[in-house]
């Protein structure tokens, strides 16, 4: 028995009612544990519908923590998204950006972010200096890193994207060139993209992740966000 039923039956049985009835000890034994069945049930979610699902995509700034609470005073997804009861499928690093998917569909959140279900998630990645094919085919058949072998990812040398300029501006190297890749991936590992390309020797300068699933950054400016339908 627990102790909070252990004080509810001790008060009842110190004072009774005006009727004088006291409380058998099968009724102090069974009734607080009903009660607290009963308040177990009430603090369950409703299961989520279309009806009631949200789901929000928002472009995340560099420097922006992927939580909504921060004891050091940095900014967070509270700062932006005043939306309730929605949580992130998935972290996106302090110094990364781009997409980032929120919603109060459990069910959303894994498939997103389990590599079981194989969801994709491509990456847009300025790496220092100019990889060679054959270090790049390293990355498309796995490397291994220090939490092990990395799954296969799809690579592609991209002209620079459109994009906001950063704020505070990329550090270049002088005469050192920079080079864009896309990057897709099924897992998603701390910090992962940053050691896969540090791993072939070219460090990330910068890295937008552009899209998960079926859910793209399309024209979202950083900072901003919108609820969308599935």
């Amino acid at each position: 028995m627990s102790s909070r039923s252990q004080r509810e039956s001790s008060k009842t049985n110190r004072h009774p009612g005006k009727s004088g009835f006291k409380h058998s000890k099968r009724d102090w034994q069974t009734k607080p544990h009903s009660a607290s069945i009963k308040n177990k049930t009430k603090r369950n979610p409703p299961p989520v519908t279309p009806k009631n699902r949200t789901v929000i995509l928002f472009n995340k700034p560099f420097d922006t923590l992927s939580q909504f609470t921060d004891g050091q005073g940095r900014k967070t997804l509270a700062d932006y998204i005043l939306v309730k009861e929605v949580y992130a499928a998935g972290r996106l690093d302090r110094d990364s950006e781009g997409l980032m998917v929120l919603t109060n569909d459990g069910i959303l959140q894994a498939k997103l972010t389990q590599p079981k279900s194989k969801s994709t998630k491509t990456y847009w990645v300025q790496v220092d200096g100019t990889p060679e094919e054959k270090n790049l085919d390293k990355l498309r058949k796995g490397v291994e890193l220090k939490d092990g072998m990395t799954l296969p990812a799809q690579i592609e040398v991209i002209p620079q994207p459109d994009i906001w300029p950063r704020n505070p501006p990329v550090r270049f190297r002088a005469n050192i060139p920079t080079t864009w890749l896309a990057i897709t991936i099924i897992e998603g590992r701390n910090r992962q993209v940053r050691r896969m390309t540090a791993h072939i020797g070219h460090p990330t300068l910068r890295l937008i992740r552009y899209s998960m699933g079926e859910f793209s950054l399309g024209d979202l400016k950083p900072g901003e966000w919108k609820k969308v339908t599935i």
